[in-house]
């Protein structure tokens, strides 16, 4: 498929799951989920990598420390630290949203058998009153004849 065909579908999507835009505004209503998203999505991102890699070019080439770099060693070790628990906050807002989809999902499954529920009383009625107009129409033509 060819990509502006693509994009052209994807356009007619909606945009956000309306239990899932819900989540997001309970979510950030607290100061502290928005920093973490903040932070997630900046050490998720190519930027972080550059970041990091001018950092450390700048700390070797201009001999902040010498080999074996104790200090840079220590200061990252206690970044990934953090940024493991950043990324173990990424997996808890996932699999909230992972939740509130499913639970979603269940509820719209539970209205939808309630209807089939529905249809099929509705159906059971629609072939009783069938079958009697057909047993009444048989017994007025057997009357009849």
């Amino acid at each position: 498929m060819e990509q502006s065909a693509l994009h052209e579908r994807l356009s007619r999507l909606p945009l956000h799951n309306p239990a899932l835009a819900q989540h997001a505004r309970e979510r950030a209503e607290r100061r502290q989920n928005r920093v973490a998203d903040r932070i997630t999505e900046f050490a998720g991102s190519m930027a972080f990598v550059y970041l990091h890699l001018v950092w450390f070019g700048a700390w070797i080439v201009f001999g902040v420390e010498g080999y074996p770099y104790g200090l840079l060693t220590m200061i990252v070790s206690l970044e990934a630290i953090f940024l493991s628990t950043f990324v173990m906050i990424s997996q808890n807002r996932a699999d909230a949203k992972r939740r509130v989809v499913a639970d979603l999902a269940w509820q719209t499954v539970q209205d939808e058998d309630r209807e089939n529920q529905e249809l099929l009383r509705l159906s059971n009625q629609i072939l009783e009153l069938t079958q009697a107009i057909h047993e009444m129409a048989s017994s007025k033509a057997a009357d009849a004849g």
